[in-house]
């Protein structure tokens, strides 16, 4: 590894590429899996198929549609599901932003049957890009919502991009109709250049006029969901094997300890299954739907809170459920490892001996060091993946020394400690008694936030501040050297017409002759006026200028500047 110019120890995790450039030097063949498929042998080595539904064709019954609510922010996407649910979420999020995923089901009469739909709401924020693909992931049919009165913005377009790329059919509600100078047909001329093109002007998507504040048009974008379910998609699963699924989000509860909202996709949920959700497992001691009521078993499609995991997954994980304790342990403890084991490698980036030099000869770069602590993981996965994106050059870098969820323990504030001068984030969370007292004795900075943009710009502008200062030089005036005299003692003086802006004793100068500079680096040592000492000279006045520069001839011209600081942008 010496020889290929990288400081590495023998038992120390590399990268890929590193690990592909000794694989050739030593003849061997180095195959990088995905982390899905190294997930997927880890299974197979415990006799479990992930991702697929045991049995026959007989054994498969229909399921209710997954459904996605996207669009652009403040375009009504939480305000259209509680029309649906009759309830109300957004007086609940801060700043009417939805910066969790919420999941529902709700039950509707359809030609003469009743069925159900689960809901998924996803934040419209760009920095949950991360949360909004995932949702995306976990979804049958997306409900694409568009504010009549605003069109088709840059969101709607990235929500979009996210569903047609998870291949999943879409819906368009058409938010707002109610409102003044809202236009429906603009909204379906919009998206007929994106390839969504109204059933009405000969394409396949179903548009639906709504009003999700007045209650217009609900049973109809319901009814809409379940034809296009109906005409485009075969939703069944077997509700008679071991359940498998996807955990939506997770949060830290005071009273119940880890609280993960899994959806299930195939098999049967129940209370006392052993369950492995990512690097967290435990027993199920209680689950509750989306109203709070305690259930005793979770079919295909439903979402429900589960109780009882050792740890809070992250939003994204799978879940499944397994034969008894030990497995699941066993599972989430190779997880656990393997992902301690990429965490080392992306931490431990290729140094080769020419960087560190030249790290050594620049200086160190500033690093602004961060713990994120937030009351769900999905919200600490997009504020972590929002921050990282911040890019302000090469000079300064941003790094996630933890992230967890829950309060701010004295861990945080003793990580915080040990890693001199990080700084530690609060997402709708406060830090613990002690934790505090810990912060304010050793002055460690906590800083509290509950809306993730005022997080990202406070991020920045401290990323902005740490870097070193950039100067430019602005010229402040010019002088045409009118007359030479000698002035015993001192030298030169030149007898000068300001030309322009003002020529300032003790500024920097420079003298120029016939458009070369002949002397730099010079300074304005003494100014006059007739025999008096001035401080500035403006333009049209004459003065005598000293620079402590003897070959001064007529015509010359002395310019004088100074170094401003330049703002970052």
């Amino acid at each position: 590894m010496l020889h290929l110019g990288e400081m590495v120890t023998a038992t120390q995790s590399v990268n890929e590429e590193t690990l592909q450039l000794l694989g050739a030097e030593l003849d061997y063949v180095v195959q990088v899996v995905s982390p899905e498929e190294e997930d997927r042998e880890l299974l197979e080595s415990f006799k479990i198929e992930f991702g697929e539904d045991e049995g026959d064709d007989a054994d498969l019954v229909p399921r209710p549609p997954v459904v996605t609510v996207m669009g652009h922010v403040d375009h009504g996407k939480t305000k259209t599901l509680d029309a649906i649910r009759n309830t109300n979420v957004v007086a609940r999020e801060a700043g009417g932003i939805t910066q969790h995923i919420g999941a529902y089901q709700v039950a509707t009469t359809h030609e003469g049957e009743e069925r159900k739909i689960t809901f998924i709401d996803t934040p419209g924020h760009e920095a949950f890009t991360a949360m909004r693909a995932r949702g995306a992931q976990a979804t049958d049919i997306a409900v694409l919502v568009v504010a009549a009165d605003d069109g088709v913005k840059p969101q709607t377009i990235e929500a979009l991009n996210h569903a047609q790329a998870a291949n999943v059919p879409i819906v368009v509600a058409v938010n707002k109709v109610d409102k003044e100078g809202a236009d429906p047909t603009k909204v379906r001329a919009q998206l007929t250049e994106y390839g969504l093109v109204a059933e009405e002007f000969g394409g396949s998507t179903m548009f639906v006029d709504i009003s999700a504040k007045q209650g217009l048009g609900i049973d109809s974008l319901l009814e809409a969901i379940l034809l296009t379910a109906d005409a485009e998609l075969d939703l069944r699963a077997n509700p008679d094997m071991d359940a498998q699924g996807l955990a939506i989000e997770a949060h830290l509860d005071k009273g119940r300890g880890p609280v993960a909202t899994v959806l299930v996709q195939r098999g049967t949920l129940r209370v006392g299954d052993s369950i492995v959700c990512g690097e967290a497992y435990g027993r199920v001691r209680a689950m509750l739907d989306d109203n709070g009521d305690t259930v005793e078993e979770a079919d295909p499609s439903r979402p429900v809170r589960v109780l009882g995991l050792t740890a809070v997954p992250r939003a994204g994980d799978n879940f499944l459920v397994v034969t008894d304790d030990r497995m699941a342990r066993q599972i989430a403890q190779e997880r656990a490892a393997r992902q301690r084991i990429a965490e080392m490698a992306k931490a431990g980036r290729r140094r080769t001996l020419e960087e560190l030099f030249s790290d050594y000869e620049k200086g160190k770069i500033d690093e602004l060091k961060l713990i994120i602590k937030g009351d769900v993981s999905g919200s600490v996965e997009a504020l972590e993946d929002a921050l990282l994106k911040i890019d302000v050059g090469e000079e300064v870098n941003l790094r996630v020394l933890h992230r967890a969820v829950g309060a701010i323990t004295e861990y945080d504030v003793n990580l915080a400690i040990a890693d001199d001068n990080a700084v530690i984030i609060g997402f709708n969370v406060r830090p613990e008694v002690r934790a505090r007292d810990l912060a304010e004795r050793e002055g460690v900075d906590i800083r509290y936030y509950s809306v993730i943009y005022q997080a990202i710009e406070e991020i920045e502008a401290a990323l902005k501040g740490m870097l070193k200062p950039e100067f430019e030089e602005v010229r402040t005036g010019t002088a045409e050297v009118r007359e030479v005299f000698k002035v015993p003692k001192i030298g030169n003086v030149a007898g000068s017409l300001v030309r322009s802006g003002t020529i300032i004793r003790n500024s920097k100068a420079r003298i120029i002759r016939d458009g070369v500079v002949v002397a730099d680096n010079l300074t304005v040592s003494s100014l006059r006026r007739f025999k008096d000492d001035a401080t500035e000279v403006r333009e049209g006045y004459e003065c005598g200028i000293g620079v402590g520069y003897n070959d001064i001839k007529i015509d010359d011209v002395i310019e004088t500047f100074e170094m401003q600081e330049k703002p970052r942008s």
